[in-house]
């Protein structure tokens, strides 16, 4: 199964200012988060940002503010309370009035709704607590969850690499920024790929 940008939104857990410099190879891990976000915003994927306890973090770091589209705070450990609501399609409106009642050849057609983006990009810290738990909560809501690993980090290598076996253990795929960049394109006919590209290299 591969990604598909029209399917997808990007979450990128606490990416905070006093967390990040404790996080193991921080420069890669912000850098492949800056790089995801960018990519998103290109192929007008949504992103999404989080803040765990933004009192005693501090906020997003802000080579990220710009490319993310909303940055939602929280202070329990998982983000799928706050997401939730966000990343699920908005439902479909009915119709109101007697339309009903009306001739089929009347009425005027439905508009579609909005198609399900249900593959859940997720990035971000720490591996082994907030983006564990927001993962393995939003499987436990029937969403495709995608870890682009090299976008994520923890304090220490050991917890990082232990949320991943977790991870994949439950369901989830392990993916690399430049899966995402290059599924999400699909082609090289892309109108985006050049830019991309540019992204990546």
């Amino acid at each position: 199964m591969l990604l598909d940008a029209q399917e997808s939104q990007l979450v990128l857990v606490d990416c905070q200012q006093r967390l990040m410099p404790a996080v193991h190879e921080a420069a890669a891990v912000l850098a492949n988060a800056v790089r995801l976000a960018r990519i998103a915003r290109l192929l007008d994927v949504p992103c999404w940002g989080t803040e765990e306890n933004p009192a005693g973090l501090g906020p997003t770091v802000p080579e990220l503010l710009p490319h993310v589209d909303t940055v939602l705070p929280k202070m329990v450990f998982s983000a799928a309370g706050v997401l939730l609501p966000r990343l699920r399609a908005p439902a479909r409106e009915q119709q109101g009035g007697n339309a009903r009642s009306l001739p089929k050849h009347l009425r005027k057609p439905a508009a579609a709704a909005a198609a399900p983006r249900e593959s859940i990009v997720l990035a971000g810290c720490e591996a082994h607590v907030c983006l564990l738990q927001t993962a393995l909560d939003l499987l436990d809501e029937e969403l495709d969850v995608w870890i682009v690993t090299d976008a994520c980090g923890s304090r220490t290598e050991r917890n990082r690499d232990a949320a991943f076996d977790r991870l994949a253990g439950a369901g989830c795929e392990l993916v690399t920024t430049e899966m995402v960049a290059f599924e999400w394109l699909r082609d090289a006919g892309h109108p985006r790929f050049k830019d991309v590209l540019d992204l990546v290299r």
